[in-house]
Formats: structure tokens, C-alpha cells, sequence
């Protein structure tokens, strides 16, 4: 092959790596890319790349290769590399020019080293160990700084040991070789720059996202966690999926963007919440505003207990003639009186915890309580509860009344609406999709949309079951404890008889079993019963 012949050949192998930097997303498959190509253009035996870490100050090793030895350090599958960093700097903090590379990284100069047994002016003590150790011989060596558009050196691509490509015999690097490597390395440096800018930017963006979700959990102790949860139980169960071998989401494939992109919208499925008053989000009885107001309907208990031995006395005083029979009589009703409202207070106490579902009769007794009537603060005789006191202690659900439970769902609009707003890249113009869709139903009776299973991604049809069974085993909610794992997995097979959730994403998620890593990550032991599946609703293993 003739001289221009083989420049012509390894310029286009130049642009053709040049190409490959531009689309490899992947920084220690970008990294290893740039070593073996640069050991490829330029038929060297071994290489090592090194990159800058500017707050220790040091070159750290990243990917070592020498073919000869078959040594394969770092990168994609690599060994672990054992070799210590390399100091730009000494203790005293002068600048170390004793190696070539820091000399490299620190003078942004190329280095071509015939033979580093006779050069002058490096320390090459490291190297003539290492081939004292493995029978290697180190001879010319080729440092080239990667020097970004910023001009700054963010690392080192060091080549060892040309070959002659008709002998094998080791020869010196060429002119050639320093150029092209020099134009190689300062495409690799940009690509790196690049890759890190954008992870940067992603870091960054998700930063911003657990800022939210701090925001939001830390708004009421009762949900912390869930913003956390639910994105990671989402991601278990799209997993799962993409592992089926059976049924009908057999061959569902998600790419590692489409994994970033669903991540995304697991952690910004409840950013609404941000809007959300704290007094509703953290409403732990059902009679709390600013406070309990219990506490003043005690007070009036109390008021009704003084008014009653009031009257109790009176008529003693006044029947002062009366048998004693008659005042046992009195003294019994009183203090019959006092034991029904000693009673009705603590039925109200208990009344005012949120219940899963409260009795009717339970119901009724409030109505009947709140008929009693009492001289309030200005002398006038009222009914004992208010109206807005009536219809929180008779919630049937938690603690929530129906308008309060409105500002609650009212968060998924605003859920949609902040996300819809966002400028997002093609790699995440689904999130709005996913996130927005978490509280729909499969028959089409959720909110806010009230979309039905055809309308609905997988991924956002994921996401739902993932909200609910966090819910379900939550232990932070203000009116009931975690449920056990049985009544959880029981509650959602339910669900996916009356068309709540999507029948096929349960059945992998029972068939894959991805609550059992969960349950071990988030739900306390007396939570995790045994789990007989033959008595969950709905269980359809063989699909």
C-alpha cells in the first residue's frame, strides 16, 4: 500500500470515528471508542486514556489496553483498574512536569518519545517497573492532550508502542500519527464535553424534579415518600414487562431513553401537589383545619355537664321538702346524663379518626348528638355541632369532605397543566401523557380525563397500579395503617374485575411477583403475610 494510498485509508477512518463520537450516548463506550480507534489509526500495541479530575487535581486512569498482554483495564467489561491517580501537583503545590502525561495535561503540549528507556527529562521509573514485572518493553510512547472548545485539557490519550504494519517491529510514532491522533483526540474531547454537559443537564433537570418532590413530601409527614416510591415501583413493574415471555404484553420493549423518559414522569406525577393546600394534603382528622376542633366540641361537652349539675341542683334546692327517694332520683338521672355525654364525647373522639368506611348508625348518632342544644358564647341556645362540623365527622371515607377531596384531585389538573407547559425534547414529549394519566380508569370513570383503556399508553396504565399499591400499603396516611401485602394484592385484583386497572399489567405483576422486592424495600415485617394467590380476585397466572 502506498504512502498516500494509507493516508487516504486512515482519514477516512478519522471521519468515520468522528461520525461514530457524534451518536455514541454512552460516556465509558464514547471513552473506549476514542482509545481503540486512536490505537487502531495508528497500529499501536497498547494505550491508556486518562481524565482529568480538577477537584483533586489529578489524571485518573480510565481505560488501559495492551494487546500483547492480553491486559483489557476499564471502559465497557474491563478488569478494575488498580493504578493510583497521577498528581499535577506536588504538596507543596508546584506543578508536577516530572511524568509526560501531567506534563501533557498541564502544558496542553503533545509529547512523541522515541524510546522511553533513553529520554531525557521524564520520569519513566513507573513504566520500567511495570515491564520488569510482566517481561513487556516500553518503547515509544505518543501523549496527546484532549483539549476541548473551551481550551481546556479534560484529559490524556497516551499510545504506546507503534508497529510497523508489514513487520510488527516496534517503531517510533510518526508526524502522521501526531496529527491525526492530535485531530481525533480534539473530536473526542468535544464529544466527551458534550456527553457530560448533557448528563449535567439531566442531573441538573432531575435536582429540579426531587426539589419539587421535597417540596411536596415535606408539606405533610403523612405523604412523604410517596413521590419517591411511586416512580421506583413504576419502573419495577415496566421492567417486569419487558420480561414477560407469556400474554398478551409478551415482546414489549422499552430503550434506555424510553426508561429515562417514564422515570420522569413517575417523578413528576404529583408536582401538582405543589398547589394543594398543606391543611388539606395534612388534614389527619376529620374536624382539622388550622387545628382539631375536637377540642371545642369537647368544651362544650363540658358546658352540657356543667349546665346539667346546675340543673340538678336547683331542683334539689327547690324541693326542699322532697322525699328521698325523689332526690336519689334526681342525683340518678344526673348523673345518667353525665355518663350518655361522657359517651357521646369519646363516640365523637373516635368519630373524628378517619375510617376506611364509617357505619350509618354511626352516621345517624352524630345527627342525633348534634341536636342537643347549648348556650353558646353570646348567650344564645344553638344546636350542639355546627353544620360544617356535622358534615366532617360524618365523612364516610377518611378524612376528606367531598369538596376537600375535589382540591385533592384538582392536583392531576394541575399536574397536566404545569407539564403540558414545558418545552419538552422529542426523548420526552410523553411525560405529560404518562403522569397525567396515573388516576384514569380502564372503563373510563377516572379523572380527570375519564380516558379509557384504549386511550391510555401502557406506560400511563402502569403508572396507575403503581399509585394504588402504594397507597395501599403506604403506613403514613393519616387515617388508616399500611395495609398487609394479602389485602393490598386482594384490593387491586378487585380492581382489575371492575375495570379500575388493566388486567394484563396485573397479572405480570402478580405473575413476575414485583411486589416482593417492593414489600422488602418499603413495608414493615408485620405487613408482609403469606401470600396464598389462589385467593386473590382476578389472578390469571397462565396469561
Amino acid at each position: 500500500m502506498s504512502a498516500n494510498t494509507n493516508l487516504v485509508s486512515r482519514l477516512k477512518e478519522i471521519n468515520e470515528i468522528g461520525i461514530a463520537l457524534s451518536y455514541q450516548p454512552d460516556i465509558n463506550s464514547l471513552l473506549e471508542l476514542i482509545l481503540e480507534a486512536s490505537k487502531r489509526i495508528t497500529h499501536a500495541d497498547a494505550g491508556t486514556l486518562y481524565l482529568h479530575d480538577p477537584v483533586h487535581k489529578t489524571l485518573r486512569f480510565e481505560i488501559v489496553r495492551t494487546d500483547s498482554l492480553s491486559i483489557a483495564m476499564g471502559g465497557v467489561g474491563g478488569a478494575p483498574i488498580s493504578f493510583m491517580p497521577v498528581d499535577l501537583y506536588d504538596k507543596e503545590g508546584r506543578p508536577n512536569h516530572a511524568t509526560v502525561v501531567s506534563h501533557t495535561a498541564l502544558s496542553g503540549e503533545t509529547v512523541n518519545i522515541l524510546d522511553a528507556y533513553t529520554a531525557q527529562g521524564y520520569d519513566f521509573s513507573g513504566t520500567k517497573k511495570f515491564d520488569a514485572k510482566t517481561g513487556y518493553r516500553s518503547r515509544s510512547f505518543l501523549t496527546v492532550p484532549m483539549i476541548n472548545h473551551e481550551r481546556e485539557v479534560i484529559g490524556v490519550l497516551q499510545l504506546i508502542n507503534a508497529q510497523d504494519r508489514e513487520s510488527g517491529e516496534i517503531v517510533s510514532f510518526s508526524t502522521e500519527d501526531r496529527q491525526l491522533v492530535e485531530s481525533l483526540a480534539s473530536q473526542a474531547a468535544i464529544a466527551l464535553t458534550n456527553r457530560r454537559l448533557i448528563r449535567q443537564m439531566e442531573e441538573l433537570f432531575e435536582a429540579f424534579i426531587q426539589l419539587i418532590n421535597t417540596a411536596i413530601d415535606d408539606k405533610s409527614p403523612y405523604t412523604g415518600g410517596h413521590c419517591e416510591r411511586v416512580p421506583l415501583l413504576t419502573m419495577m413493574i415496566a421492567d417486569a414487562i419487558t420480561r414477560t415471555e407469556t400474554g398478551p404484553l409478551k415482546g414489549f420493549v422499552m430503550t434506555e431513553e424510553d426508561q429515562y423518559e417514564l422515570k420522569i414522569a413517575g417523578l413528576l406525577h404529583d408536582c401538582g401537589k405543589i398547589t394543594t393546600p398543606v391543611h388539606v394534603v395534612d388534614k389527619p382528622t376529620k374536624l382539622h383545619t388550622l387545628f382539631d376542633r375536637i377540642d371545642l366540641i369537647v368544651t362544650r361537652f363540658e358546658v352540657l355537664k356543667r349546665d346539667a349539675e346546675i340543673e340538678m341542683l336547683k331542683k334539689l334546692c327547690d324541693g326542699s321538702r322532697m322525699e328521698d327517694a325523689e332526690r336519689d332520683s334526681i342525683r340518678a338521672e344526673y348523673a345518667a346524663r353525665i355518663r350518655q355525654l361522657d359517651d357521646d364525647r369519646e363516640f365523637l373522639r373516635l368519630s373524628n379518626i378517619g375510617v376506611e368506611k364509617m357505619p350509618e348508625a354511626d352516621r345517624q348518632r352524630v345527627l342525633s348528638i348534634a341536636a342537643y342544644q347549648w348556650r353558646d358564647s353570646t348567650g344564645q341556645m344553638t344546636n350542639f355541632l355546627t353544620d360544617n362540623e356535622v358534615e366532617n365527622l360524618n365523612i364516610l371515607f377518611g378524612t376528606l369532605t367531598g369538596a376537600e377531596r375535589e382540591i385533592i384531585n384538582r392536583h392531576i389538573d394541575v399536574t397536566i397543566k404545569m407539564l403540558e407547559s414545558l418545552p419538552w425534547p422529542k426523548h420526552l414529549k410523553n411525560v405529560p401523557e404518562y403522569a397525567g394519566g396515573h388516576h384514569e380508569r380502564m372503563d373510563g370513570k377516572g379523572y380527570p380525563r375519564g380516558l379509557n383503556r384504549e386511550q391510555m399508553s401502557l406506560q400511563a396504565r402502569i403508572m396507575g397500579i403503581a399509585d394504588i399499591f402504594e397507597a395501599l400499603t403506604a403506613k403514613d396516611r393519616p387515617y388508616k395503617s399500611g395495609k398487609t401485602l394479602i389485602e393490598s394484592l386482594t384490593i387491586l385484583g378487585k380492581l382489575k374485575l371492575n375495570g379500575h386497572i388493566d388486567p394484563d399489567i396485573f397479572d405480570v405483576f402478580i405473575r413476575e411477583k414485583v411486589y416482593v422486592e417492593y414489600v422488602k424495600l418499603f413495608l414493615s415485617p408485620e405487613q408482609i403475610d403469606e401470600v396464598d394467590l389462589n385467593t386473590i380476585p382476578g389472578i390469571n397466572l397462565g396469561a
